[in-house]
This record gives C-alpha cells, sequence and structure tokens, in this order.
C-alpha cells in the first residue's frame, strides 16, 4: 500500500490520534518521574492537603490519606497505561475497544468536561495570584464597584486578573504546546524552592516544628470514619481523570518498566512529600493566626513584605500556567478532536476547553474545603471511576492484552458494534453511575437527606470504588455472548497517516 494512503476512516483519524511509532517512543523512567514530579507541586496538591487540616485531620491522619488514595490510583494508572505503552494508542483511541468507534466519545466528553474544570480551576488560581499582587500596589482594586449580580460569588477585581490569566492560556495555547516546555523548566527549579521557603516560614514563625505537630486532631470516633471515606476517595479522584488519559503519555514509553517504575517513583512520593509542606504551613497557621487558612493565596496576602508577596504571586501564577497546559490541554484536546479528527484539531480543542473552564464557575468550587473535595474531587470521582473499571475489565479480562490496532480507526471493524456504540459497555457504565446518584443528590442540596434511605447516601463515600468495581463487573457478565462472537485478532498491520 501507498505510504500516502489510508486503510483507517478518515472520521477516526490524524496526526494527533494515529499510533505513535515505534522509533518516536523515547520516554525512559526519569522522564515519566519527572512529569509526575512536575504535576503533583502545584497550589490544588497543597490545597488538597491543607483541606483535610482545615476538615478536622491532624498531621499523621491527612499525609497517611493522602499517600494511602495516591498508592491506590497508581494501580489503575499503571494498568490503563499499558495499552499506551504497549500500542503507541491514546486514551480516546483505546476506549473504542471497549465502548465503540463512536462510543468512546461518552467516555472521552466526561473526561474532557472534568479537564475542563481542572482547567477552570487552575486559571482562578493564577488569575487570583495576579489578583493579590496587584491589591498590594493598587489598593483601590478591592473597592471596584460590583458588575456581576450576586449568585456568581465573583468580585470585580479578581474577575480582570481571571480574564487577563485567561487569556494568556489562551496565548499559549495558540503558540504551541512547545513554548510550555521553558515554563516547565522554571517550575522545576522554583517551585520546590518557593515550598521549602514556605515550610521555613511556618516553622519560624510557629517557633519549631513541635507545636504544628503536637496539634490534636477535631475528629474523633465514627466522626473521624464519617470523613476519612469520603475524603480518600476524593484523594483518589484527585488522579482519577489521570488514571483514564494516562495513555496519552504512555504512548511515548519506551518499555511497560519504563512507564511502570517512572509512575511508581514520580506519584506517590511526590504528592505526599509536597502534601506534608501543606499540612505543616497550615497547621502553622492556626498558631500564628488563630485561625485556619488552607488557601495559600490567602495565607501569602498576609504577608507584609510587598516585593516578597509580588515575587511569590508571579511565580505561582507562571508555575500554574505550566501545569494548566501540561495537565489540563493536552488530554481534553484530544479528547475533543476524538469527536470530528478532520474538524477539530489540537489548538481549537485547546479553545473549547478554556471556553468550558470558564462556564464551570471554577471560583465557586474552591471557595471552601467541603464543596473542593465533597461537591467537586468526589462527585466526578463518581463519573470516572465507572469508565477506569470498565476499559481495564476490557483489557485485561476480555482482550488479554491483545487490540487489533488497525480496526481501533475503522468504521466497520470488530470494534465498531452496532453503529460503533457497544451498548454494553454504555449500560455498565449507566450501572455505576446510578448507586452514586442519591449521595450526589444528598450533598448538592438538591434533595433531603431524608428523601432517601441513609445507607444508599452513605454509599457515595465510596464513589469511585463503588464506580469502577460495579462497571467492571457488569461490564464482564454483559460481554460473555458479544466476545465469543469476535474473530481472532491480528494486530500487527499498519495504519497509514496522510501527512499534513
Amino acid at each position: 500500500m501507498h505510504p500516502n494512503q489510508t486503510p483507517a476512516s478518515s472520521q477516526l483519524i490524524s496526526e494527533d490520534l494515529a499510533p505513535v511509532p515505534v522509533g518516536r517512543r523515547s520516554w525512559s523512567t526519569w522522564n515519566y518521574a519527572a512529569l509526575w514530579i512536575s504535576m503533583s507541586l502545584c497550589i490544588p496538591t497543597y490545597m488538597l492537603a491543607s483541606s483535610l487540616i482545615e476538615g478536622g485531620m491532624n498531621w499523621r491522619q491527612a499525609i497517611a490519606t493522602i499517600f494511602l488514595g495516591n498508592t491506590i490510583v497508581l494501580v489503575p494508572m499503571i494498568l490503563n497505561g499499558h495499552a499506551g505503552a504497549k500500542y503507541g494508542i491514546p486514551f480516546p483511541v483505546l476506549a473504542r475497544a471497549s465502548f465503540g468507534v463512536n462510543g468512546a466519545n461518552v467516555p472521552a466528553m466526561l473526561r474532557a468536561i472534568v479537564a475542563c474544570g481542572w482547567f477552570g480551576i487552575q486559571t482562578w488560581i493564577g488569575g487570583f495570584a495576579l489578583y493579590q499582587m496587584l491589591k498590594i500596589w493598587v489598593p483601590s482594586v478591592e473597592n471596584l464597584a460590583p458588575v456581576f449580580p450576586a449568585s456568581f460569588g465573583l468580585q470585580t477585581g479578581p474577575a480582570i486578573t481571571f480574564l487577563l490569566f485567561w487569556l494568556l492560556n489562551i496565548y499559549i495555547i495558540h503558540l504551541g504546546v512547545d513554548v510550555i516546555k521553558k515554563l516547565l523548566v522554571f517550575k522545576a527549579f522554583f517551585l520546590p524552592f518557593a515550598a521549602l521557603a514556605l515550610l521555613a516560614w511556618a516553622i519560624v514563625a510557629a517557633h519549631g516544628l513541635g507545636p504544628i505537630l503536637n496539634q490534636p486532631a477535631k475528629l474523633a470516633g465514627q466522626a473521624f470514619w464519617n470523613y476519612f471515606f469520603p475524603a480518600l476517595t476524593g484523594m483518589v479522584g484527585f488522579w482519577a481523570t489521570l488514571s483514564l488519559n494516562i495513555p496519552d503519555f504512555t504512548r511515548y514509553a519506551q518499555s511497560q518498566q519504563a512507564q511502570i517504575r517512572g509512575q511508581v517513583i514520580g506519584l506517590p512520593p511526590s504528592m505526599t512529600l509536597f502534601a506534608f509542606i501543606g499540612v505543616v504551613v497550615t497547621s502553622a497557621t492556626t498558631l500564628v493566626y488563630g485561625k485556619t487558612i488552607w488557601d495559600p493565596l490567602q495565607l501569602a496576602g498576609n504577608f507584609e513584605n510587598k516585593w516578597m508577596i509580588s515575587f511569590a504571586m508571579i511565580a505561582v501564577a507562571l508555575s500554574t500556567l505550566a501545569t494548566n497546559i501540561a495537565a489540563n490541554i493536552v488530554s481534553p484536546a484530544n479528547d475533543f478532536a476524538n469527536l470530528a479528527p478532520a474538524r477539530i484539531s489540537f489548538k481549537r480543542g485547546g479553545y473549547i476547553t478554556a471556553v468550558i473552564g470558564v462556564l464551570i464557575f471554577p471560583w465557586k468550587l474552591i471557595a471552601d474545603p467541603s464543596g473542593y473535595i465533597f461537591t467537586w474531587l468526589v462527585a466526578y470521582s463518581s463519573l470516572l471511576g465507572p469508565v477506569g473499571g470498565i476499559m481495564i475489565a476490557d483489557y485485561f479480562f476480555i482482550r488479554k492484552q491483545e487490540l487489533a490496532v488497525d480496526e481501533l480507526y475503522r468504521t466497520n471493524g470488530r470494534y465498531s458494534y452496532t453503529g460503533g456504540f457497544n451498548r454494553m459497555a454504555l449500560l455498565a457504565l449507566l450501572l455505576g453511575i446510578l448507586p452514586n446518584v442519591p449521595g450526589f443528590l444528598v450533598t448538592t442540596k438538591v434533595v433531603s437527606p431524608d428523601a432517601v434511605w441513609g445507607w444508599v447516601v452513605q454509599l457515595y463515600n465510596f464513589a469511585w470504588f463503588i464506580g469502577f468495581f460495579v462497571s467492571a463487573a457488569s461490564y464482564l457478565l454483559l460481554m460473555r455472548a458479544q466476545r465469543k462472537k469476535e474473530l481472532p485478532v491480528n494486530s500487527n498491520k499498519e495504519i497509514y497517516v496522510t501527512a499534513r
């Protein structure tokens, strides 16, 4: 076949979605370790830890919860990364094996919408950092006349800097992701230094680690367990997005061992270490200011030196910009491109992500610790857990790690099912989501707790776990008959993409 011919359907393939050739798979163990260290060192990680302290945990309980949650999510991270490393395919293409070539858009959109939310949160953090800097030099910015309804919960000053930072993100998307490499280098060197400086401040201001670490927990007995389980689900949910689209990164791996070792080295240790800094600093604020300040940007606003605040806020904005493009643009851009590969490019997918990120009202999602964990992290984990369960069950138990790669790009192959949709996967997805719906409605105060059985509400504390295992088990049972109809796999055929 001529190398410019494409045996796959043009509706299902583009240069961004095609398998990465073996010769271009150059990521080593340390590339993956560095990726996770870079993504873990971000303000939301700090806020993840500090929110547990604000919720009533002591430092031991908070650190243990974070370490356990990241160790648990490491398992689906490695399992879903296997297909990426073996076949060089991204997440939306891998999802075609279980959901169908058209049905894959369902999990891809669920993942993409969550990424849009994270894009909005990171953009709000970066914009608010600029606001914190601006108001110490121009105090009148705090008194600008309101232009938004009170229900928006958005002041004019922060709204302006949020918009400016959002436009900066748009500009970086326009330039292309290569530009972000320089920002990632800056972040890799500066943010650890800034975190250690903040830790040093906490120790000095609180007169040593002793008073900080000796603060008692506010939760005990049943109250602790009632908080621990949804908090653990939130910790798992923090990386539930990446546990699905990790093939977007492992498709560049030199080997399976590279992606496995890199993730083991990079994810739990770096998350736990940076979380420890967040725990110590947040605990110190209780001693220093008499109240717990869980938001590091609010904390920096309490410092007196204008130049120190300005330097810190610019650093936060730049490092947040780097994290945002790397973690929250690459994957959803691919997901949106999967909807119409011939019409939606990576840049257009990035623009779509940015617009939806504003419409989600990110400033409300992180307005308080309970909203951050229970409304945001746990809620979306109830959607992504079932997707992960289905994909892992399909790849390891149904397919036995064997895919017909060329047919992932065909509208009439084994993965086309009925009209491009695998109804068994969609049914299993629904079955995994349903048990968590009552808890979500109660948590978001859509319905009264008295309107449903108490034990049904409690299931929501385990939203990711319930969804993952219910959908995985349902899918395996539903697919038994379907699997018998398939032909043997021949995954050695080439995929040709027209160069453009």
